[in-house]
C-alpha cells in the first residue's frame, strides 16, 4: 500500500509485503513489483482521456452488450452485461464492455500518452491494444505509480513526482540532497472535477463496487481492480486529503479467494483509510467554476426535457 499527500507528493505511507521483517532491504512490492491494474486503470486509461478530449461525459450512452472488436478481442462483463448505460452508470459496477467501446474511439497511443504523462514508466508498445482499457499489459504497474497516477487526479490535475524524502543532512547540518520533484499539469482542473465526481459513485452508487470504502462526513473517490483468475486485486482511492492504493496478492500468481467475494485490497483500504481520517475535519471535493451540472435523461444522456422518450 502507498498513501500520498497530493498536494505535495510526499509519500506519506509505504508498506511493501506482509509478516514480520527478517531480511535487509527485502522485496518492497510497493515500489518494486510491477502488477497486472485490471479495472483501476479505467480512470486513467479511458476516463481521464477521453474526458479530456471531450469524447465523452459522465452521461454519455453506450452498449453494454457482447461484442467482436477488431483482432478478434470479445471483451466480457464481471457481471451481466446491462444493455445501453451511461458512463457512469458503467463506472458504478465496473462493466467492461463499455471502456473498450471509448478506448476504440480514443485509440490506445492516445491513452498511452495520457498515461506518460502521469509517470507511468513500464508501458510497451504492445500496450497500444484495445486491452489496455481494462488493464491487459505485457508488463503492469507498480502500486506507486498506480498512487501517483490517481494523486493527479485528486491532485487537480497536476502530476508531482512521489517522494519519500525532503531533504538530507550530513553530520553537520548541512543539506547535501534536496528532493527534486518533477511536476506536470496532465489535464485541466475541470477534467480532474469531473472524474473525481464519476468515481464517487462507485463508493456511494447502490450497484457499487466500493461501498465499503466510505468514510463519515469526507467525500471518497475510488476504483476497484480484479484480474484473471483472481490473481490480484486492487482498491485506488482519495479523498479530499490523502491518495491511497492497494494491491493484494501473490508473488507468484495464485487465485485469491477470500471470504467469499470480498475485496482484500478493499477491506485494507476502508480500515487504513478510516484510521487515517478519523481525527480530520469534514471535506468535500470541491466544484470548479469550469463545471455545470445539469439533468439528464437515462435512457438518452441527453439533456432532460429536451431528448428524454
Amino acid at each position: 500500500m502507498v498513501i500520498i499527500d497530493h498536494k505535495t507528493g510526499y509519500v506519506i505511507g509505504c508498506v511493501g509485503g506482509l509478516g514480520k521483517k527478517t531480511e535487509v532491504r527485502p522485496l518492497n512490492r510497493a515500489t518494486q513489483s510491477i502488477r497486472q491494474t485490471g479495472s483501476c486503470i479505467k480512470p486513467l486509461s479511458v476516463l481521464i482521456p477521453a474526458i479530456d478530449k471531450k469524447i465523452i461525459t459522465a452521461s454519455s450512452i453506450y452498449d453494454d452488450i457482447e461484442q467482436d472488436f477488431p483482432n478478434g478481442y470479445h471483451p466480457t462483463d464481471y457481471n451481466k452485461p446491462l444493455g445501453k448505460i451511461t458512463v457512469r452508470r458503467a463506472v458504478e459496477s465496473s462493466q467492461n464492455i463499455p471502456f473498450v467501446e471509448i478506448m476504440q474511439q480514443l485509440q490506445p497511443q492516445n491513452s498511452i500518452k495520457y498515461l506518460k504523462k502521469m509517470g507511468i514508466s513500464t508501458l510497451t508498445e504492445e500496450d497500444e491494444t484495445l486491452v489496455l482499457a481494462l488493464g491487459g499489459l505485457q508488463k503492469g504497474i507498480s502500486t506507486l505509480e498506480m498512487a501517483a497516477g490517481y494523486a493527479m487526479i485528486a491532485n487537480d490535475g497536476e502530476y508531482i513526482q512521489p517522494t519519500f524524502y525532503t531533504n538530507i543532512n550530513n553530520s553537520e547540518g548541512t543539506t547535501i540532497l534536496k528532493a527534486q520533484q518533477k511536476k506536470k499539469r496532465v489535464v485541466s482542473q475541470d477534467v480532474a472535477y469531473i472524474v473525481k465526481e464519476i468515481l464517487t459513485q462507485p463508493v456511494n452508487g447502490t450497484k457499487g463496487t466500493a461501498t465499503y470504502c466510505k468514510i463519515s462526513g469526507v467525500d471518497v473517490a475510488a476504483k476497484t481492480g480484479t484480474t484473471d483468475e483472481n490473481y490480484d486485486r486492487w482498491l485506488c482511492g482519495f479523498t479530499p486529503y490523502y491518495t491511497g492504493v492497494t494491491w493484494y496478492g501473490y508473488d507468484k500468481n495464485e487465485s485469491i479467494n477470500y471470504n467469499g467475494k470480498k475485496n482484500p485490497a478493499g477491506i485494507l483500504w476502508a480500515n487504513i483509510m478510516n484510521s487515517v481520517h478519523s481525527s480530520l475535519a469534514s471535506a468535500k471535493f470541491t466544484k470548479t467554476s469550469g463545471v455545470r451540472k445539469i439533468t439528464v435523461c437515462s435512457q438518452t444522456g441527453k439533456i432532460a426535457n429536451t431528448g428524454c422518450p
